[in-house]
């Protein structure tokens, strides 16, 4: 089985516990406004791998795993991808790796009985899922995303419902997620969701602008300011990260 991989990163250290092996996968059907890998949102161009190559290629690192590290799999949107993920992971499993998986779950979709096997599958061989809540309102979600969050929510659920371990992952964008309300609602979410482990509040940056450039694509958010420290800090106190704000 081969995957559309746009690359492989050795040494990630933000993409969950320990030292990871990252490859970020092809394709993506978000069109976030802030994204920072643009050049992962289509399959064109990309780098095609056998399963077990890949396998291979995060196993050079393994004596790197020691204290929780392993093998992540991110984008783009690693779950269009979704028979080749289940497979690097089963096999990883085999060889005593620790799996996670960078996704919003978009392609979820609790109706569709064929795809909800096979997400039973995947969970079967994942120790961690780092899922990206993009924002809480669904209005919101679709002018920042051009989708609406219903399967991304039905999968932090069914995440829940089957104790799988998360970390939620939220962007704070300045006049687009930087809001007492949103984050208040955002909170409330969260705390109907029995396995969340972790909850990590990422400032907006713009050091993706420079691929937008290469691209000839325009950015969308050039005339956003990132957040102050006390915005986050203010921020991870609404959702629970910390106790108080002094």
């Amino acid at each position: 089985m081969k995957g559309k991989i746009h690359s492989f990163f050795a040494g990630g250290t933000v993409d969950g516990p320990g030292i990871r092996f990252v490859i970020f996968m092809k394709g993506c059907p978000l069109r976030c406004k802030y994204c920072h890998n643009p050049d992962t949102w289509t399959q064109e161009n990309s780098l095609e791998y056998e399963v077990e190559d890949v396998l291979n290629e995060a196993l050079k690192y393994k004596g790197y795993f020691r204290n929780g590290g392993g093998v992540t799999v991110s984008g783009g949107e690693p779950l269009l991808q979704i028979d080749f993920v289940i497979e690097l992971f089963k096999l990883l499993k085999s060889k005593g790796v620790h799996t996670a998986l960078d996704t919003s779950g978009i392609i979820f979709n609790k109706d569709n009985k064929d795809l909800l096997n096979k997400f039973d599958e995947l969970i079967k061989y994942t120790d961690l899922v780092l899922l990206d809540i993009k924002h809480i309102d669904n209005d919101e979600h679709i002018k920042l995303t051009g989708k609406d969050n219903k399967s991304i929510l039905d999968f932090a659920k069914y995440l829940s419902d089957n104790n799988v371990h998360v970390w939620i992952r939220h962007v704070l964008v300045p006049d687009i997620t930087l809001n007492d309300d949103y984050l208040i609602k955002l909170r409330k979410f969260i705390d109907t969701l029995n396995n969340v482990d972790k909850i990590e509040v990422l400032p907006y940056h713009t050091m993706g602008i420079v691929k937008y450039q290469n691209l000839g694509i325009e950015y969308p958010l050039k005339d956003t300011r990132v957040p102050t420290k006390d915005e986050v800090r203010h921020a991870k106190y609404l959702l629970g990260v910390i106790k108080d704000v002094a």
